[in-house]
């Protein structure tokens, strides 16, 4: 019986493409989203993994990757939303497009792909199936304390939190859906914590821990694991 593939959104850089890595080496076929044409797809493509070119800014784009996964694979096994964006609060006149787009990636597009690809997952020989949304430690924070100058970001991944839940009751039982929300555990490029000594930058592995154990644990719906180091605490 082959195996039916694991999706995986924003796969070419960072925290996905560690991913859809880990994922290969574990012996899963992977198929990988990306917005541009990036160097790292080589590597992934060599080592069996599926890339499709995916603009998720425009409902028109999102319909567009359906239509196209839908003629890639006749099932998954797993779809994990990682695609996203990262933008700042912008000045008031560039705000409402800014806001607009964060939605789209964010929420519009696990929305519908999740609707849309539901009986992909259902297909699945495999005795588990499983959506994972990535969110932010964000969420819990800006609930708490606000999020300055992350306002549409905070609020747009609050969504895909709220939307977890939604999910896992109305795709349960046969359809796991669960979310992740991690801390800082990637620098970029020239980053550096050294404001803040006491905290540890661990790497994408921790990320992909957790969705290890969400993807074997069949027991498991409807929650938000945070991957931060416990800051969420403070």
């Amino acid at each position: 019986m082959s195996q039916s593939p694991i999706l995986i959104t924003g796969g070419a850089q960072r925290l996905g493409r560690h991913c859809a890595e880990r994922l290969l080496d574990d012996g899963h076929p992977v198929i990988v989203t990306y917005r541009r044409e990036r160097d790292t797809l080589t590597a992934l493509r060599e080592r069996g993994a599926i890339t499709l070119p995916a603009d998720f800014s425009s409902e028109a784009g999102i319909q567009d990757f359906i239509a196209r996964l839908r003629e890639t694979t006749s099932s998954l096994r797993a779809i994990i939303h990682n695609a996203g964006e990262w933008l700042s609060d912008p000045e008031p006149a560039a705000a409402g497009e800014a806001l607009e787009r964060l939605f789209r990636v964010h929420m519009q597009a696990p929305y519908l792909i999740n609707l849309h690809a539901r009986d992909l997952l259902e297909a699945c020989k495999e005795p588990q199936c499983d959506i994972v949304h990535i969110t932010d430690s964000i969420v819990r924070h800006g609930a708490a304390r606000g999020a300055a100058g992350q306002a549409a970001y905070a609020a747009t991944k609050a969504g895909l939190e709220s939307l977890t839940r939604s999910f896992a009751v109305q795709f349960a039982p046969r359809i796991q859906v669960n979310a992740i929300a991690p801390g800082l555990v990637m620098l970029n490029g020239d980053e550096d914590v050294a404001n803040d000594s006491a905290q540890r930058v661990p790497g994408p592995g921790v990320v992909y821990q957790t969705l290890r154990y969400l993807l074997d644990n069949d027991f498991v719906t409807g929650t938000t694991v945070a991957v931060d180091g416990g800051r969420h605490l403070d």
